[in-house]
């Protein structure tokens, strides 16, 4: 009872340290300059250091020990045309960090086949009765408890696998005990029990046929962006990736797009992030992963013309003729995906989708304010119809392989590609914010569509406006997004060439733009681990401290991504979050990530002979440059003088993979194991070093959160 009392004592200290330090974090974050003080910053000049890690800042993810040096011997505006440049630069140590993760090298069909979703690949073998006894029975076992369970809340809807659902990636402890309905549940109730039962069963036969569950592809991904972010000499290569990718949203929970998802990445945004923006646009719509989130690869014309393979015939690309033969049969092949061949249940939902359209006109180019009308989105949905995915969902790949059915290869090779199906799309006239698309254009629709916003001076202002905003401010200049939108137009939507014309503008080297930015959850990740030389395994804890600050990767639900501007992120809750992300990192508690302070200091002789105040002047030159307030500094110091015991709050128990979109976000279900010397120190350990405690601390403080 002793102990207990002093360790509650500790934490109410410690709570009331951190409400002091967030809420005067936060009012740090809020307070803008007054016109005096814009005066002053205006007529004064970034020196060389500040303007090198300007730099490191905004086109990375921050600057690791040694890297300003590093700029200085380049040369910062050489550095930054190599990073204009990043097919030149080698990566070899990024690569290497990414090489063990085998997803990322997979095919989607043989995603399908290697990670097959259990529900599907049981369905499979149950119309084929060839579901093995157990897996059987614990399948009936669970189907009769969720049945009892549905009794007790028949009113609670149950979404199929098509429908959006939330990403509840900071689910806690409390959550994860819980029902799909909402209620607790008794992890000895029978209904649990069967559950559990269930996924052993699931396990088990996965493991006998060589097969993996679907969780690891998301966990891969998740790991690989944080490799690539931390490890890659291509930063603004990344810095760009993870721009597009939040402005070609696409949610992980949605459907098969977990599967498509590693496409997206390696196929859609990383060979185009750099490049132009009409082959980007045109990537993202041949995407079979925003085909799949925006339901275009179901939107099928009124008109489309009944099942058979008369329309095919002379079809070009080997997906059409797969569709018109089977197997070298004259059989057209049953898709899942063909109008004519739905399940009743889903025929109410053909027809055209407007989806895709609205939100490639709202979202992807020329903006809400871009000119069109409701009419221009019924038109460019017309375009799209047809513009669709083979075996969406997999086609039963694993099942097929498994049975070696004759099918299988076909499904192997070509399950979740694109293909355009001229059966499905309305070929009649259509006319495009004024443009006419002529009859008989096909598949040319979608390109003239995808052409004329391309080249819209809407998109230049709207694409220029939110890069300035990424890279400059979160109030653009209009001046500066007028030049930038004008860089775009002239050349032709070049990337590289709108970034050239941010990067060498008086606008982003000015002292109003420096620690101007608020680091979002993965930047100020990512940046945390640069900024401590750390190594890490970028494995499952790092990406759920991710998604507790409140930014799961591929965990945005609807299409406009997450945000870029600072008042969605400065709130006293999410600034508690990010310090106690700091204190975790400082003291080695996430697991598979290791930081070793001490190196910082000299050795264990040259540690006791600094005091406090040289110990924390050290790390405030190390993390934020030595720039910080007198009023940070004061309660930095003050926090070093006392005794008191930081208590880390522990990561919340990770859901099940089968207990909701939580779990689905955020468990791979095969956690990467540590690197040898990883300390796994309990999440809920006490930190009582006085070095650990001022990084943490300085981690979380207004300065490092700015960018």
């Amino acid at each position: 009872m002793t102990h207990n009392r002093h360790y509650d004592a500790r934490i109410a200290l410690f709570s009331r340290f951190l409400v002091v330090f967030v809420v005067s974090a936060a009012v740090l974050f809020s307070v803008c300059p007054s016109s005096g003080q814009q005066q002053m910053r205006a007529a004064a000049r970034l020196n060389e250091d500040q303007r090198i890690l300007h730099v490191l800042n905004r086109l990375g993810f921050g600057a690791r020990p040694g890297d300003i040096e590093r700029v200085k011997a380049t040369g910062l505006e050489n550095y930054i045309s190599q990073q204009l440049s990043p097919e030149k630069i080698n990566d070899a140590v990024a690569d290497a960090k990414v090489k063990n993760l085998p997803t990322l090298s997979m095919t989607t069909a043989e995603l399908y086949e290697k990670y097959p979703q259990p529900g599907q690949i049981i369905r499979q073998l149950q119309r084929r009765g060839e579901l093995p006894a157990d897996l059987a029975e614990a399948q009936k076992n669970r189907t009769k408890a969720a049945g009892v369970a549905q009794v007790a809340a028949p009113n609670v809807p149950q979404p199929d696998d098509g429908t959006m659902k939330p990403a509840d990636a900071g689910a806690t402890n409390d959550n994860a005990a819980k029902s799909e309905t909402g209620a607790k549940v008794d992890p000895n109730a029978p209904a649990a029990r069967d559950n559990e039962e269930y996924r052993r069963a699931v396990r088990e036969y996965y493991l006998q046929n060589g097969l993996q569950l679907p969780q690891r592809i998301t966990g891969e991904l998740q790991a690989s962006r944080i490799l690539r972010a931390v490890y890659s000499e291509r930063q603004l290569q990344e810095v760009m990736v993870d721009f597009w990718t939040n402005h070609f949203n696409v949610f992980a929970g949605k459907g098969a797009d977990r599967w498509l998802l590693v496409s997206y990445d390696r196929d859609t945004i990383r060979p185009n992030a750099m490049g132009n923006f009409f082959d980007l646009l045109l990537a993202t719509a041949q995407s079979p992963a925003m085909l799949f989130y925006l339901d275009n690869f179901q939107s099928v014309s009124p008109n489309a013309q009944p099942r058979g393979g008369n329309a095919l015939r002379g079809q070009r690309g080997p997906l059409a003729q797969l569709l018109m033969n089977d197997r070298g049969n004259n059989r057209p092949l049953r898709m899942s995906n063909d109008p004519q061949q739905q399940r009743p249940q889903q025929q109410a939902r053909r027809g055209i989708n407007e989806n895709y359209a609205r939100e490639l006109m709202e979202l992807h180019t020329l903006g809400v304010d871009g000119g069109y009308t409701q009419k221009d989105v019924q038109e460019v949905a017309r375009c799209f119809t047809g513009w669709t995915i083979f075996a969406p969902r997999g086609g039963g790949a694993a099942a097929q392989a498994m049975l070696n059915k004759p099918r299988a290869e076909i499904f192997r090779e070509n399950a979740g590609k694109f293909f355009f199906n001229p059966r499905a799309h309305d070929d009649g006239e259509k006319v495009v914010l004024g443009h006419k698309i002529p009859a008989g254009g096909g598949f040319k629709d979608g390109l003239m569509v995808l052409d004329i916003l391309a080249h819209s001076q809407a998109t230049a202002k709207f694409v220029a406006t939110k890069l300035v905003r990424h890279f400059v401010s979160d109030d653009p200049s209009p001046a500066l997004v007028d030049r930038v939108a004008a860089a775009f137009t002239k050349s032709g939507g070049d990337i590289r060439e709108t970034l050239r014309a941010i990067f060498f503008s008086p606008e982003f080297n000015s002292t109003e733009a420096y620690r101007a930015k608020i680091k979002r959850p993965f930047e100020l990740a990512i940046s945390s681990i640069r900024t401590l030389g750390a190594e890490t395994n970028g494995g499952p804890q790092l990406h759920q401290w991710i998604a507790r600050m409140g930014e799961p990767l591929y965990g945005f639900q609807t299409p406009n991504g997450y945000s870029d501007t600072a008042e969605s992120w400065v709130n006293t809750g999410g600034l508690l979050e990010r310090l106690n992300f700091g204190l975790t990192l400082a003291s080695n508690r996430i697991p598979g990530t290791r930081v070793d302070l001490r190196r910082f200091l000299g050795g264990a002789a040259a540690e006791q002979s600094l005091n406090k105040t040289e110990i924390m002047d050290r790390f405030l030159n190390l993390i934020v440059a030595g720039d910080t307030t007198p009023k940070t500094k004061e309660t930095l110091l003050k926090q070093l003088n006392e005794q008191t015991t930081l208590a880390v709050s522990p990561m919340p128990a990770t859901a099940r993979a089968n207990d909701g979109p939580a779990g689905e976000m955020m468990d791979s279900q095969l956690p990467i194991r540590p690197q040898r010397g990883q300390q796994l120190a309990r999440a809920d350990a006490n930190i009582t070093d006085p070095v650990t405690k001022i990084v943490g601390l300085i981690l979380g403080s207004p300065e490092f959160q700015r960018q």
